[in-house]
């Protein structure tokens, strides 16, 4: 799967910090249910390889992915664990290589011209903007359009259902990234059902 099929599966796509791994599965039903097949599963809590390693193996129709992949240490365990692909708050030459070498999906994260033009020097034309909002958000993306014609971006940070159609109406933006769908009170609950009816109203609210 290249980056670009990843990030046209869906319009938004969750970022989720998993505290307890028995939440893997009912969170990637609840979010299917909800018409979203994509999740990025951080790096950030000790269950995310596992958790990803359950929805990998149990729900081979999930889209999971890591999120906050930051070396190569990092990625390979994401690939171990069954990610499909993964994601980077930002890039680096070591994750660079790094994701070439072991033939995985990279998105990485850019904040400025400068970051856009070693992802794009380097055959990245798929990176996530990060973070978004205090990047520059719209006027960021709309900026960047003119001197990276052949980009496209995943922008996440800051993105909530309040300002979603901003960014998707962008012509180089081809989904965002969020954590509101999958608030953690939710998850802390059970409440799998909010989630997903948070997917479906976000969903419902793209233009």
């Amino acid at each position: 799967m290249n980056a670009n099929e990843v990030m046209s599966i869906s319009p938004i796509v969750p970022v989720i910090a998993i505290e307890d791994e028995k939440d893997a599965l009912p969170l990637a039903k609840a979010l299917s249910e909800g018409g979203i097949n994509i999740m990025e599963i951080t790096l950030r809590t000790e269950a995310g390889l596992k958790a990803i390693s359950i929805i990998s193996e149990k729900m081979p129709s999930m889209n999971v992915g890591a999120g906050t992949v930051c070396n190569e240490e990092d990625l390979i365990a994401s690939k171990n664990a069954g990610a499909k692909f993964v994601f980077s708050p930002g890039i680096s030459q070591e994750l660079i290589q790094a994701s070439k070498k072991h033939q995985i999906t990279l998105i990485p994260g850019v904040s400025t011209a400068s970051e856009v033009m070693l992802a794009q020097n380097n055959g990245f034309y798929h990176c996530k903007l990060f973070p978004a909002v205090v990047s520059g958000g719209v006027e960021a993306l709309k900026s960047f359009k003119g001197p990276f014609s052949k980009m496209r971006f995943c922008p996440t940070g800051g993105v909530s259902l309040s300002n979603l159609n901003e960014f998707l109406a962008l012509d180089n933006v081809l989904c965002v990234g969020g954590s509101w769908i999958v608030p953690k009170d939710a998850i802390k609950a059970n409440d799998f059902n909010k989630i997903t009816m948070l997917s479906k109203e976000a969903l419902m609210k793209i233009n």
